[in-house]
């Protein structure tokens, strides 16, 4: 762990650097889905799912599709679709081990976000899983969301990272690819080559199949 000088200990200590409150953020928190949630969920292409263990490990996984792919159920229920992904499974071990869930939902072009958190369960209800379909793909499990909070969040932060204006954005070309970073920290026997090839395809015709 990195040695600084000057740790804050105290939540009270932040309070009082920061004394002054908006009522339009402390009131916003509400614990159902209203039609302004519903919309902006409904359009959303984009979320990050995060999770905590028992022993207090998080973990913080992206979900994408086409807007729409998260159903509300009711206006305390949210499903969220299962796809293949990597086999760790590390965010349903963690549902399973505390039922503790939160997610960020991004708009395109959107600088604001919704926040959701509250409990989490699995289910493999045939009639939820067929709302999930695309392009004739069933998923085989779905996250249910059982809402406890959901508000919106300012868009300072996403204004501030330019996110939609790729066009500024730095070059990207020096980044190690995917694979090299799997060899690197796997320490993987296969070549560079072989396994963005794996990579490749993968992303090309694993995205709704296993």
């Amino acid at each position: 762990m990195y040695a600084v000088n000057d740790t804050v200990r105290d939540f009270d200590e932040i309070r009082s650097m920061y004394p002054t409150t908006y009522e339009s953020q402390t009131a916003k928190i509400i614990d159902y889905v209203d039609d302004h949630v519903r919309n902006w969920i409904e359009a959303s292409t984009f979320l990050t799912l995060a999770t905590v263990s028992k022993a207090g490990q998080v973990d913080v996984s992206p979900k994408g599709d086409p807007a729409g792919f998260v159903k509300v159920l009711d206006e305390k229920t949210l499903a969220i679709p299962d796809r293949p992904g990597n086999h760790r499974f590390d965010s349903f071990q963690n549902i399973f081990e505390t039922g503790r869930i939160g997610l960020v939902f991004l708009v395109p072009n959107r600088n604001e976000v919704v926040r959701v958190s509250g409990s989490a369960r699995v289910t493999r209800d045939a009639d939820i899983r067929e709302m999930g379909a695309i392009k004739g793909r069933v998923p085989e499990l779905v996250i249910l969301v059982d809402v406890e909070e959901a508000f919106y969040h300012c868009g300072k932060s996403i204004i501030r990272s330019r996110l939609w204006h790729p066009e500024e954005a730095g070059s990207v070309e020096d980044l190690p690819t995917y694979g090299e970073a799997l060899l690197a920290h796997g320490k993987l026997t296969m070549s560079k080559e072989e396994l963005d090839a794996r990579v490749e395809n993968n992303d090309r015709n694993r995205l709704y199949d296993e």
